[in-house]
């Protein structure tokens, strides 16, 4: 159980974050899609929203070249799930903060799912090659997408288990399916703007209405401050108790 001062480090943490992910109305080119807007959430709300949601937060490789989902795996991977997966966790963060948020600023539709694009199929070519075509197929995925990032905090996450999985995996865990909620959603409303998807009546609380393009524009912006925020909650998680060997993982 956290105590007090984790408590706030983490509430103080996510209100810094939270200002600096919703700056990114702010500020743009004159002649930029995305209309000047109020901040997606609020300090005052946010930071009532953390405050109830702290106490409740419980609970080989893939195709591509990208580790798959797992369950525990035992304390004593830990170096080497440390070695393994942080990197990608890392390099994952700061494409979130560096590029894609160069991208919603830019409503790019078309590069923002790109950049969470899964790697494609195997194909006839791939298997012809020495690796199977893994490496070609390891780099057309999106710098943030499930397979890069996501399904490496979720085997990060598992390390801190043994037998049983523990708090402390359960609490990543959960953070790990909020984001993956997330880019799910980043990713309909990217396909919805380019015309390869309709908004179906429920995404947007829209009815049958076809959304404007400031409409999607504000949608993806409040979608990147809400990811955001559940990447460094994951991080505060992971980084809680963690021996002092360990380098820490950076927040955004």
């Amino acid at each position: 159980m956290m105590g007090r001062r984790e408590v706030w480090s983490l509430l103080l943490l996510l209100a810094s974050s939270a200002v600096a992910l919703q700056s990114i109305g702010h500020g743009t080119k004159k002649g930029s899609q995305i209309p000047e807007a109020r901040a997606a959430i609020d300090r005052k709300n946010f930071i009532a929203a953390v405050a109830s949601a702290v106490p409740a937060v419980g609970m080989g490789v893939a195709l591509g070249g990208f580790p798959q989902r797992a369950f525990a795996r035992g304390r004593a991977t830990l170096d080497q799930a440390y070695d393994r997966y942080s990197p990608r966790i890392t390099a994952g963060g700061e494409f979130f903060k560096r590029d894609l948020r160069a991208l919603v600023e830019k409503s790019d539709w078309n590069g923002i799912k790109l950049a969470l694009a899964e790697p494609p199929k195997k194909t006839k070519e791939d298997r012809a090659k020495a690796d199977g075509g893994i490496a070609d197929r390891a780099a057309q995925a999106g710098g943030f997408s499930d397979s890069r990032v996501l399904v490496a905090c979720d085997l990060y996450a598992a390390a801190f288990s043994d037998s049983s999985i523990s708090t402390k995996t359960r609490k990543m865990k959960v953070h790990v399916d909020e984001m993956r909620t997330i880019i799910t959603e980043m990713q309909q409303t990217a396909k919805i703007a380019l015309g390869e998807e309709s908004a179906g009546g429920g995404l947007f609380g829209l009815g049958a209405k076809k959304p404007s393009p400031g409409e999607l524009a504000k949608k993806m912006r409040d979608l990147y401050v809400a990811g955001g925020n559940a990447y460094n909650k994951y991080i505060f998680e992971a980084n809680a108790e963690l021996a002092l060997d360990f380098k820490k993982l950076p927040y955004l």
